[in-house]
């Protein structure tokens, strides 16, 4: 057996911690993953003892190397065919939540530039100082501050002003999927508000809505219109689940087809729907379920 490393041991349980800025970062779990496997090589090259507050330096190291992830990524995006969503971030049952980050807000931090939503990230969601965020984005703390600020505003609507409990939200969740399967218009208008609006991400990879479906009569005619051409046999329900802290499930629809739907839920209605369809993002939901990994254009 090897002897203890007590430099690996500390970067381990920094870990999971830099794994969640980074995806917050990047929105893609493979990205955040490469990027603390980077981080980690370069602690590897230090001598961890003359390291003052280990904390710090990873987590300075992991967003640097994020923001230059980062900034390609989003040229990338401009040309994404369709909607782009985060790649769903799975919470268990019985984790508690990390970080006040929603699906919703992931979204909003799109609108950022790549340094406000740094400054934004390290300093509201993850307590970074002000003083450490300036040293990692090398500018001044005012800068900082001020790149902060303009963040908040950006995002101030995105932010939840309703909290679901968990109950609430898988029964929720689980209606929705039984509506849509069955194209019950009653069931849906009870659970959709008027200005809902569905999302959808394929990649170009599979058959996905490319643009955004506005409004409860649209969506309605939407699931009704699936559940003539299909049938109800074609949808799957395999489980419920929570997508950056939004109730949801994930499914087979049309029998083959893996997708996971997340639901933005207000005052007990649901208002946006986030459909991930994309096979290369739900490599991850695939393993976790025990299922052959997704591919291919359906």
């Amino acid at each position: 057996m090897s002897p203890p490393d007590p430099a690996t041991d500390l970067f381990e349980t920094h870990r999971p911690r830099l794994v969640r800025l980074a995806y917050r970062m990047l929105g893609s779990v493979a990205e955040a993953e490469d990027v603390v496997q980077n981080a980690w090589l370069r602690w590897r090259t230090v001598d961890a003892a003359q390291v003052r507050e280990p904390g710090a330096w990873l987590t300075r190291t992991t967003s640097r190397l994020a923001l230059d992830v980062l900034k390609s990524a989003r040229a990338r995006r401009e040309t994404y065919f369709g909607a782009w969503l985060p790649e769903p971030f799975i919470e268990a049952e019985a984790e508690p939540a990390q970080d006040s980050l929603t699906l919703t807000l992931m979204m909003a931090l799109e609108r950022l530039s790549p340094l406000e939503r740094a400054a934004f990230l390290l300093h509201d969601v993850f307590g970074v100082g002000f003083d450490e965020v300036a040293t990692t984005l090398d500018r001044d703390a005012a800068a900082v501050r001020q790149l902060a600020a303009r963040a908040r505003r950006h995002v101030q609507d995105a932010r939840p002003r309703y909290v679901v409990g968990r109950e609430e939200g898988d029964r929720i969740a689980r209606a929705f999927f039984d509506a849509s399967r069955s194209g019950d218009v009653d069931a849906l208008t009870h659970l959709l508000s008027e200005t809902a609006v569905v999302r959808a991400d394929g990649g170009g990879k599979v058959i996905a809505f490319r643009n955004p479906i506005d409004g409860l009569a649209r969506i309605k005619r939407l699931y009704t219109g699936l559940h003539r051409k299909y049938g109800m046999d074609s949808f799957v329900f395999l489980r419920l689940l929570w997508i950056d802290g939004l109730p949801g499930f994930v499914s087979l629809e049309r029998g083959r087809v893996l997708q996971t739907t997340a639901l933005n839920i207000e005052d007990g209605r649901i208002v946006e729907i986030f459909i991930t369809r994309n096979p290369d993002k739900l490599a991850r939901v695939a393993a976790e379920l025990g299922l052959s990994p997704p591919g291919g254009v359906h």
